[in-house]
């Protein structure tokens, strides 16, 4: 039968080293859709943090903006992030890729000091406030981490990320591919991915559980 909810599907930019993770939020799509739900996609109107050349893995010496290059995944269909409404949506969820460290919060360079974008943290806050679920895949569990506190959640098994979301008084649960870290207080949904040395079948495998968890949590 098909799905009534509708998801808010957040991109941090395009290509696993400075944006969204391509295999992850792709997959997250695909998941969304192949359960029978249905999405629009966001991404916050800011300039990437840095560019990386993902055949060298160096950095260079240009400009990008996140909106505009989540919409190469969007396939144009996207709208910035400040356009979301809560109360449009039954689920958000934050595919992975290191832009959620650098363009969504800056993680990766603060870890548990990190700062939130003010769209992103008032987007979980509001679908929160409405008892709406929250899923994260990848690293992206660390935003919801760091605005949300006391929240169960996974990336997997690192133990720096894990030592830092546990800093930010979440409590991390160790996963391995494909499993799903529910936490019922706040209605987060969480599953690690690319954090453990998975491969792409194992990245579907998590994106579909992850969003059928989520289902549930929003009552389908």
């Amino acid at each position: 039968m098909k799905s009534t909810k509708k998801f808010a599907v957040v991109l941090s930019g395009c290509g696993v080293y400075d944006g969204a993770e391509i295999h992850e939020a792709t997959m997250t799509l695909y998941a969304i859709m192949k359960q029978g739900a249905t999405y629009e996609v966001f991404a916050p109107d800011i300039p990437q943090h840095h560019v990386i050349n993902h055949l060298t893995c160096e950095e260079m010496n240009e400009s990008r903006n996140v909106l505009i290059e989540s919409a190469r995944i969007a396939r144009g269909k996207i709208k910035p992030l400040d356009q979301f409404n809560a109360r449009e949506f039954d689920v958000l969820i934050f595919p992975g890729g290191f832009g959620v460290a650098k363009n969504l919060c800056d993680f990766a360079f603060k870890g548990a000091e990190c700062n939130v974008n003010e769209e992103v943290a008032s987007a979980i806050k509001e679908m929160v406030k409405a008892e709406k679920p929250v899923g994260a895949l990848c690293i992206s569990p660390v935003v919801v981490a760091r605005v949300l506190g006391d929240v169960e959640l996974t990336i997997g098994q690192d133990a720096d990320t894990s030592k830092a979301i546990e800093s930010m008084g979440a409590r991390h649960i160790q996963t391995t591919h494909g499993e799903v870290v529910v936490d019922k207080k706040y209605n987060v949904a969480t599953t690690p991915c690319y954090m453990l040395d998975a491969n792409i079948t194992q990245i579907a495998d998590g994106a579909m559980n992850v969003v059928k968890a989520l289902l549930e949590l929003s009552g389908d």
